[in-house]
């Protein structure tokens, strides 16, 4: 029998490039995006996730088989730590029961390199203690500061911080369930398209993100390292934040980060 899986973010980038390549696999997928897909919801909000939840349990019939939580933001808005923070967790949560039935479940998230730069630790802090409206009032007070920039880093920072603490737990590999984070680099989608059209803005994106091997990636290529993780081969692969980044995290960090 055909493998469900949901992706988030389905309609363009990443999101798109991974349901093409699951469904050549002939795996069923249930995009999920804030229009054009098969379950239009707005992830930034408390109602739209829940009502994703009940839309996808019942495109289903209640067993899904993989999990993709690859809606996000980039914006310098506190909406984007609604989405990438507490839209994923919400995601996950709310769709785990449903790969109770499946023989070989799986989940990952697009977290980014990015989550290793410079973060806001009230932030994620307050991300991590689960409170959306302090966490939102954080992500304001980093913009009132003039240091917008770092809301999209602390998101993905908490994000990875939250996988790895729950991916050992009882719920996920307790569950048979591995639950992993991809950490893509500068990627060619609309997300980045802005940056990408000036010569100033690739240059400034070659700094904060060096990618030695080939430069930046296509989304096709993130698409191949999702569909692995949220596959059936993937038995033994759990908490784990498997950069993307063609060399980046190697660059910034150097040989001691593993």
């Amino acid at each position: 029998m055909a493998r469900t899986v949901v992706v988030t973010g389905a309609a363009s980038g990443i999101g798109a490039a991974t349901r093409a390549r699951l469904e050549r696999d002939g795996v069923r997928v249930i995009g999920v995006d804030l229009a054009g897909s098969d379950v239009d919801a707005d992830l930034a909000t408390p109602s739209g996730r829940a009502a994703m939840v009940e839309a996808v349990r019942a495109a289903s019939g209640g067993t899904i088989d993989g999990i993709v939580a690859n809606a996000g933001s980039a914006a310098q808005s506190s909406s984007t730590v609604r989405i990438n923070f507490f839209g994923a967790v919400a995601t996950l949560e709310g769709l785990r029961p449903l790969l109770g039935g499946s023989d070989a479940p799986r989940a990952v998230i697009t977290s980014s390199m990015a989550s290793f730069q410079a973060f806001d630790e009230g932030l994620v802090e307050a991300c991590l203690a689960g409170d959306e409206e302090a966490a939102v009032a954080a992500a304001e007070a980093v913009i009132s500061r003039g240091e917008e920039h770092l809301i999209y880093s602390s998101t993905k920072n908490a994000i990875n911080r939250w996988m790895r603490t729950v991916a050992p737990s009882t719920d996920w590999a307790g569950a048979g369930i591995p639950l992993n984070a991809v950490g893509p680099g500068v990627i060619v989608t609309p997300m980045t398209a802005g940056f990408l059209a000036t010569e100033e803005g690739r240059d400034m994106l070659a700094q904060m993100v060096p990618m030695p091997l080939g430069g930046n990636g296509s989304a096709e290529e993130v698409a191949e390292l999702l569909t692995w993780l949220v596959g059936p081969a993937n038995s033994m692969t759990t908490g784990q934040v498997v950069f993307i980044d063609g060399g980046a995290d190697a660059v910034l960090r150097g040989p001691t980060a593993f």
